[in-house]
């Protein structure tokens, strides 16, 4: 029988993640954060002084990226950089070389090695539409731009790290566009996909709403 896998995309910030850790822990399925592939990618180019736009560097790169998955921990060449990741200006770069089809070529059967019994949980941008789109479920998560925000915003006051709310707001706008116009996978809800507004939905709610979905879908059979 075919791996089941539940893909969750949707844009920056709308909960995808935290959602898609947590049904997979629920389910006891493994957890692909595709994004932080992509993060990894502009991280290693940044330390590395390759542009954003330098595509065949990019791509070669990616094919041997020195960067392993383990507990939670996320490493690239050696160094826990779970936490260098997340930064703004990391998320933007990723946002900038996932544009890339070379780049998203080298990455796609990365991606698709982490297909391991008994399930996968995976979340993303174009993990329906592209990576797996025999997925047993898929779902597309989003809320407005705003609610995004602030979300994005406390998540950085809570770190301690400085904010700008507004400007946090156009960068997720800017990313937004961004995404929705590449040429290659762009963000889009697939017509097969359940639509998840999360903007006045908590964690909790998303997570049960999802489970719910997956438990219509895995009852019926093929």
């Amino acid at each position: 029988m075919t791996i089941p896998v539940i893909t969750l995309d949707g844009p920056s910030a709308s909960g995808k993640g935290t959602v898609a850790a947590r049904i997979a822990a629920r389910l006891g399925f493994h957890y692909l954060d595709s994004g932080a592939l992509y993060r990894l990618m502009a991280l290693y180019a940044t330390r590395h002084g390759i542009g954003f736009d330098q595509e065949a560097r990019l791509a070669m790169a990616a094919v041997r990226l020195p960067a392993t998955f383990a507990e939670g921990v996320v490493q690239l060449e050696g160094e826990d950089v779970s936490e260098a990741i997340r930064a703004e200006a990391i998320g933007i770069g990723a946002s900038k070389v996932a544009v890339l089809p070379a780049l998203r070529a080298a990455l796609l059967q990365r991606q698709r090695d982490f297909r391991l019994a008994p399930g996968l949980v995976t979340d993303g941008r174009d993990m329906g539409s592209v990576v797996f789109p025999d997925a047993r479920l898929k779902v597309f998560l989003t809320a407005s731009a705003a609610e995004r925000a602030r979300r994005r915003h406390k998540q950085l006051i809570d770190k301690g790290e400085a904010a700008n709310i507004e400007q946090i707001q156009q960068d997720i706008e800017e990313r937004d566009a961004r995404d929705a116009a590449r040429a290659v996978a762009p963000l889009k809800a697939e017509a097969d996909a359940h639509l998840l507004d999360t903007t006045s939905l908590s964690i909790d709610q998303a997570v049960e709403q999802v489970l719910a979905w997956y438990a219509a879908v895995a009852s019926q059979p093929g």
